[in-house]
Formats: C-alpha cells, structure tokens, sequence
C-alpha cells in the first residue's frame, strides 16, 4: 500500500470519530446569579400545583425562592420541603420558551437522596399536533428514585410504550456509592432515528427508530422542551418515610445543549 493511500485509509477512519465530536453550543444556563435570586425568567417557567401529576405524586409545585433559587456559587438549587400542610418543590421548564430538534443535551447535577425523593431533568414534546401525552413522546434523560441510591434510569415514552412500558435501562455506580454523594454529568444524544443516554460521557443505552414494538410510533422528529424537578412520593418511588430527611436538594452547575451544524434547530 502506498503511503498517500495509508493517508486516504486513516483520514476516512477518522472522519466520523470527528464527526461525532462537532458540537456546537446552542444554548446554557450556567447559574452563575446571586444568592437566593430567582432562575432565569428569559429561559424558565414553571409547572405549578398539587395536582399528583398523573404518578400519585405528593409535592405541591411552586414557583416561590422556598423552592428554586441561585446559591451564588454557580449552582441553581431545587429544594423539596415538608410544611405543616404537606410538602412543596419545583418543577422548571423551558415550555413557551425555547425548544429544540436534535442535539446533545446535557446537565451536571448532584441530585438528593432518600425514600420517596424523585429527581429528573427530562424533555417532553413541544407538538400541537399530537393528542398529549405519550404521542408527544418524552425522553428522560435521568430519574432516580431514593430507594436506589446508586442506580439512575434513562427512559423513552411514546405512544404504545409509555408508563411502565416505557423503553429504558438503568445505570449503576459501584455498590456503596451514591449518586447523591457528587456532581455527575447526564446527556443524551439525539439524532434522527436514534437516542443515546451518558451518564460522565459514559454510554448506556441506544435506542433506535427500529428498536420500537411493531406498530408503535417513533415520536422524536419533531421540537422537545426541558424540565427539571424534584418530586416527591408517587407511584414509582413509593412515599417518603421515617427515614426520610427534609429538606431535599438537587444542585444544577449547568445545562447544555448542543447541535451539529444543519441538523435541527431551536426556537
């Protein structure tokens, strides 16, 4: 072989490793307000109420500094409570906002810790026009329920595997580690036809268009906004207990997304 066509081999070997690494930021939060001042109205909203949202949850959704606010050290703080009444969190979105078709998406997070405690950082479809939920498709990037302290799930729902069905798989730390117990970072990468979930840029799990049940629908071609929380109770995680420690705080240091030239876009 001569030496311009090893130079040919090696450039077409490397060319999608190259690929694979052309991100470019689209859009971040990276937290930095003054201490106790409020998220970004620019970039976040809220869910608000008592509601159970559809999981038997336990929180009453805020929008007060009780249960979002900057500590001042770079970090957006979501704080689930107990009151005298019963308990109170936050759930922040990107809905009505911005919203995005493809990309690495991406948060470094230290989430809390305990029975009945539910954090995610998740996305839900932003298309009017599917009927709700599942049709709209969610992609959770990460859950965890505090009965697992080591263990995180990256999870998709669509319509004809949703709820229980829904397609996913967890990933677990060495035993005895906690994922409470540091910052880690969670991504997916979602491209037409694929989602990949990382938990420190460490792959999992890949779902394809053709990995779905035959004749269910692939529900992520289309804008998805984001959302973070701390739930608390519900049907998966089950209710918080004696053992339980209040209050509950998740730290975000940052969220990310990035999108490769061309390939979708935000709004």
């Amino acid at each position: 072989m001569t030496f311009a066509r090893v130079l040919v081999v090696v450039a077409a070997m490397a060319a999608p490793a190259l690929a694979q690494n052309d991100w470019k930021l689209v859009w971040s939060d990276e937290f930095n307000g003054p201490a106790r001042s409020a998220p970004d109205p620019a970039k976040w909203t809220y869910d608000l109420g008592a509601s159970g949202w559809g999981n038997r949850e336990l929180e009453n959704y805020t929008n007060s500094r009780d249960n979002s606010y900057m500590d001042g050290a770079g970090n957006l703080v979501i704080e689930a409570q107990k009151t005298d009444t019963g308990y109170t969190s936050a759930r922040l979105k990107t809905q009505g906002l911005c919203s995005f078709t493809y990309g690495k998406i991406e948060a470094r997070i230290k989430i809390p810790f305990g029975q009945g405690i539910w954090p995610a950082f998740w996305m839900l479809g932003d298309n009017s026009k599917a009927r709700g939920w599942p049709a709209i498709g969610e992609i959770d990037v990460m859950e965890n329920i505090g009965k697992e302290p080591s263990t995180v799930h990256g999870t998709v729902h669509g319509p004809g595997y949703s709820g229980g069905n829904g397609i996913g798989k967890p990933h677990a730390l060495p035993a005895g580690t906690r994922f409470a117990d540091d910052f880690h970072v969670y991504s997916v990468e979602w491209n037409p036809g694929s989602i990949e979930f990382f938990v420190d840029g460490n792959s999992y799990h890949k779902l394809l268009s053709t990995g779905i049940p035959a004749g269910t629908t692939w529900a992520y071609d289309h804008p998805f906004f984001l959302i973070m929380n701390v739930a608390v109770g519900g049907q998966w995680p089950g209710n918080p207990d004696a053992t339980t420690q209040f209050p509950q705080r998740m730290l975000v240091d940052y969220v990310r997304v990035y999108q490769r030239e061309g390939a979708g876009g935000g709004k």
